[in-house]
């Protein structure tokens, strides 16, 4: 990381939680993922609780993307039950889905308990803020946490459109100008 990018080091954690909300239960989940996020060098610009409603959600998810900061996990509300509305709320403020985040918590879910496949959580983007659904459980919102960290930093830095830090290079029409490689006779 060059100091450069460090500015962009910078998260929000949203949890999504009726009886959170409603001061019944410590956000144990929240506090997890803001004390992971800021053991590695991330700034925690807000932590916030929100009720498992969707326009509570997706007005918070809108406010935090609006504010610039560039990463908003959510735990909490990502299940079968009917209040499990996290997901939905995502979607409906999201510019795109990042189904691959997704697949890949579920999958590494697996490996701790069948549960994860009933996982509805989603990864996507809005605006040059990606958004991250993870369980409500502090356990599958640590493994959720484990599971993204090692290509968060990359989505970030395509996000922001910067191609020299996501070890991207900048396209240019050369390429489009190459001649495709020769195949050999009777290849497809």
């Amino acid at each position: 990381m060059t100091a450069e990018m460090a500015w962009q080091r910078r998260a929000a954690v949203l949890t999504v939680s009726d009886r959170s909300a409603a001061g019944e239960r410590e956000d144990v989940s929240g506090a997890l993922l803001a004390g992971l996020l800021e053991q590695r060098g991330w700034v925690v610009s807000e932590r916030r609780v929100v009720p498992d409603e969707p326009a509570a959600i997706a007005a918070a998810l809108t406010e935090l993307a609006g504010s610039g900061v560039p990463l908003v996990l959510t735990t909490g509300g990502t299940g079968l039950s009917p209040r499990d509305v996290t997901p939905d709320a995502t979607r409906s403020v999201a510019d795109r889905e990042v189904p691959g985040i997704a697949e890949a918590l579920r999958a590494a879910g697996m490996g701790e308990t069948p549960h994860a496949m009933l996982s509805r959580a989603t990864a996507a983007v809005r605006g040059r803020t990606l958004i991250v659904n993870l369980p409500g459980s502090p356990r599958g919102a640590e493994s959720g946490f484990r599971t993204l960290e090692p290509v968060v930093d990359h989505a970030i830095g395509l996000i922001a459109g910067d191609a020299i830090e996501s070890g991207h290079r900048v396209a240019d029409d050369s390429a489009a100008r190459r001649e495709p490689p020769h195949r050999a006779a009777g290849s497809p």
